[in-house]
């Protein structure tokens, strides 16, 4: 039987979240404890909590919101790529040769910081340059991953990297744990709510990958 590695950050209150993003809040406005029929519980969380993906109209009005995103291109055939830990940013030379990958996940530094909530949202976490982003849009990548809350630098004046994946319309998925899974081919399975309201810039997404067959 083929592996399946669990690649979603579990939602609760501790969940960290990017700086100015709301907070994770659950609660139980049902209980059967105190004589309810059921157990229902209500959550309230920004779009971009734990493992999400963005949409392009996250970062650029008038674009293709999550419902509109293509299924086709989040399932399917992935590459895991680990950068060494002493990397900071992910640039040119971390993306050469992965020209005609379709969708790649970049395991970094990062996935460790998932092993403490405690230590709250961290603006140090390592993130790719807008001159990797271009390389990858030009070798023509439909889907891009990272394993914590951006693919941008957090005191990036502007969201180049964003907006150098985006308007391409190349998906991004954020919040990834990757800690568990060695680098190599994979089946990207990542399902995004189907939210028609609101802005429709992203949504949290259950995402998996499932081992190929070698």
């Amino acid at each position: 039987m083929r592996n399946i590695y669990d690649i979603t950050v579990p939602i609760s209150e501790k969940t960290p979240v990017y700086e100015g993003d709301p907070a994770v809040e659950i609660e139980s406005k049902l209980s059967m404890e105190d004589g309810d029929a059921a157990n229902v519980s209500q959550i309230c969380m920004g779009v971009h909590t734990g493992t999400h993906v963005d949409a392009p109209n996250h970062f650029i009005v008038g674009t293709k919101k999550v419902i509109d995103l293509d299924l086709g291109i989040l399932i399917g055939e992935c590459r895991v790529i680990e950068i060494a830990e002493d990397v900071m940013a992910i640039g040119p030379e971390h993306v050469a040769g992965l020209e005609g990958i379709k969708r790649v996940l970049f395991k970094t530094r990062n996935s460790s910081f998932w092993n403490d909530f405690d230590q709250g949202f961290r603006k140090d976490f390592t993130y790719i340059e807008p001159e990797a982003a271009q390389i990858l849009t030009e070798g023509h990548i439909k889907l891009v991953g990272i394993d914590y809350l951006s693919v941008e630098a957090f005191d990036a004046e502007k969201p180049e990297t964003h907006i150098a994946f985006l308007q391409q319309e190349v998906i991004i998925l954020e919040g990834l744990d990757l800690s568990e899974v060695p680098a190599g081919r994979y089946e990207l399975i990542c399902l995004p709510l189907k939210i028609a309201g609101g802005m429709g810039d992203g949504s949290p997404a259950r995402t998996v990958l499932r081992e190929i067959d070698r």
